[in-house]
């Protein structure tokens, strides 16, 4: 029996829920990427810490994957296993000193939900983001000048060995699309969040009025992986590709959005390849164009 073999009747016998071969087009929101070796969907803390140590015995490398709404995987699929957050990963409570615990595997919707049904501002930015919660964190998600950071009390994880641990304040190093995650290996479990008591209708109204301009300026109607370049500085990656002359520029499935340059959108049957090959195109006609190097926000996996 071969490892990955071994690591699917750990976890199926630990109560998790295993697929084999299981298309990431279905997990990702760019309906893009082939099939994962193993997707394990995992339900409770205590089930991910020996999932994590029999992986680690076995030398299978997991991934941990919220929403999928910011990545691009390879049409030849993930080698290894992909973790899903479900069960008590989901969970957002209330704490006795006023913050917000929310599982990593609960959609950024779902804590805005909560947020305002709760009266709690501070969290509004986020309404519309289409991401998990650790994922957000993750990458210090952000919209409209605002960003986790500036809710973002701690986060628990599990590290590569099964070990738990916790970072708070600086030890988060959030900075632009940053934090220690991105470097650390180590997996999201849940965040404490800080927010401030507020009028319920004004944080609805707040909410209404930024996801109205995002769905009037995005390109939510078709699939996408969001944003697909970092903000350069003293630019605006859409603006740059726009006045480039590359709205509606398509390789294969993957086109540039005419709606907001800044997406690229998935036309219907997109490859990872159409997006590989259009990403180089925006990127090199851009930067003869402009002198600015466009650097890619979407993580690619496999790629």
């Amino acid at each position: 029996m071969n490892h990955l073999e071994q690591l699917a009747l750990e976890a199926e016998n630990l109560g998790c829920k295993v697929s084999r071969n299981e298309p990431m087009s279905r997990h990702t929101t760019f309906k893009i990427g082939g099939p994962a070796d193993l997707f394990i969907t995992v339900y409770t803390r205590a089930e991910l810490q020996k999932l994590y140590h029999a992986a680690n015995e076995l030398n299978v490398p997991l991934m941990p994957i919220g929403n999928g709404s910011n990545m691009l995987v390879s049409d030849n699929g993930i080698r290894g296993a992909v973790i899903a957050l479900d069960g008590e990963f989901r969970e957002i409570k209330q704490n006795a000193d006023g913050t917000v615990s929310c599982g990593a595997g609960a959609s950024l919707a779902g804590a805005c939900v909560f947020a305002r049904e709760h009266s709690l501002t501070g969290l509004e930015f986020a309404w519309g983001i289409p991401g998990a919660a650790g994922g957000a964190a993750f990458m210090n998600a952000g919209a409209y000048n605002k960003e986790m950071k500036s809710v973002l009390v701690a986060c628990t994880h599990v590290t590569k060995d099964g070990q738990i641990g916790t970072l708070s304040g600086e030890a988060l190093q959030l900075g632009y699309r940053h934090s220690a995650y991105t470097d650390n290996g180590c997996t999201i479990l849940s965040l404490r969040l800080g927010l401030k008591p507020g009028d319920k209708d004004e944080i609805a109204a707040e909410m209404d009025d930024l996801y109205s301009r995002r769905k009037s300026k995005q390109p939510l109607e078709l699939p996408s992986a969001g944003s697909v370049f970092k903000r350069p500085e003293g630019h605006f990656a859409g603006s740059l590709i726009e006045g480039c002359g590359l709205k509606g520029r398509a390789v294969g499935g993957a086109m540039v959005s005419p709606k907001h340059a800044g997406f690229i959108v998935n036309t219907g049957g997109a490859t990872c390849r159409d997006v590989t090959e259009l990403i180089k195109i925006i990127q090199d006609t851009v930067y003869q164009q402009t002198n600015v190097m466009l650097e890619c926000e979407v993580k690619t996996i496999g790629c």
